[in-house]
């Protein structure tokens, strides 16, 4: 399993961005991945979020070796030709470094639609705008024009310069609905369980694998989730209570980095290819992480 981190663009501050990226890369992780958000999803709209692509080619640029994508970015926010072209450069500029994670969006989403004058489609045609994403997104890195659809119109391309990567960058889908795990399998290369525990996880990623070989492809399941991670059980109910007492309950997974390593094995052992975390806690937790649960995860069985 590769492990990646998700950067901070809530902060509002690149700087801290980009120090993290590179910290994640000189650590030892496999990644670095940001939200795709106008400002933090529920929360007002005056508070910072850092642009999501623009972010990338900033983190692309002070980094050599670490994958970098988003999860996710949704179908209706960008228009699909102008995705394909900023994804195929930044692909291009990074060696083949970039995963595109592409998602729906849910209702919480809607202030941040309202706020830029973006349109939000019912949930049916959301869905059915993300897959004619994809297979547009997919048809221009190939070189191939897109005959349009019920909501992306038709697309001549050429995206020049073209991907790093003949067929472009890896695209995921973010999503716990079995429908849009089917469409993973038939249209995407992977899908992301975001928060799933082991055994939920294990199903879905089996629905996705079952479905991607129904259709004779292949695919790749990921994981990500918020994680609050002590050294040992003291300083976990610590940082757990302090948590709450900020009135943060998002459903984190917590517990020692010991029970982490083993979550991730667990995650490991039901399919999955990734994990992004968001590191909760103190500043030192990617440091603690990668000393403690890293080689956990890295040591021959």
């Amino acid at each position: 399993m590769k492990v990646g981190i998700v950067l901070p663009l809530f902060s509002g501050d690149p700087g801290r961005v980009l120090d993290v990226a590179r910290e994640a890369e000189d650590l030892g992780f496999d990644g670095a991945f940001v939200f795709d958000h106008f400002f933090p999803p529920g929360a007002p709209g005056d508070r910072p979020a850092l642009e999501a692509f623009t972010t990338l080619a900033a983190v692309i640029a002070a980094t050599e070796r670490i994958t970098v994508g988003t999860l996710v970015t949704r179908a209706s926010v960008r228009p699909v030709g102008l995705l394909a072209k900023t994804a195929a450069w930044l692909d291009a500029a990074s060696g083949g470094r970039l995963v595109l994670g592409v998602g729906t969006g849910d209702p919480i989403d809607r202030p941040e639609h309202q706020a830029y004058g973006i349109p939000m489609l019912g949930r049916d045609d959301r869905r059915v705008q993300m897959e004619e994403t994809v297979v547009a997104l997919k048809a221009l890195f190939r070189g191939e024009t897109y005959a349009g659809g019920a909501h992306v119109p038709p697309l001549e391309g050429p995206l020049a310069p073209m991907p790093a990567r003949e067929g472009g960058p890896e695209i995921w889908l973010g999503a716990q609905a079995p429908a849009v795990i089917r469409m993973a399998a038939r249209v995407a290369d992977g899908w992301n369980g975001w928060g799933l525990d082991p055994v939920a996880f294990g199903e879905k990623a089996g629905l996705l694998f079952r479905e991607a070989r129904s259709a004779g492809r292949e695919v790749v399941a990921t994981w990500a989730g918020i994680v609050l991670a002590g050294r040992d059980p003291s300083e976990a109910a610590a940082l757990v209570e302090r948590r709450r007492a900020s009135g943060l309950d998002d459903a984190a997974w917590t517990g020692t980095t010991e029970e982490l390593a083993a979550h991730l094995k667990d995650l490991d052992r039901a399919g999955s290819a990734w994990a992004a975390i968001v590191p909760a806690g103190p500043a030192d937790r990617r440091a603690v992480i990668a000393r403690e649960v890293l080689p956990a995860l890295r040591a021959p069985a």
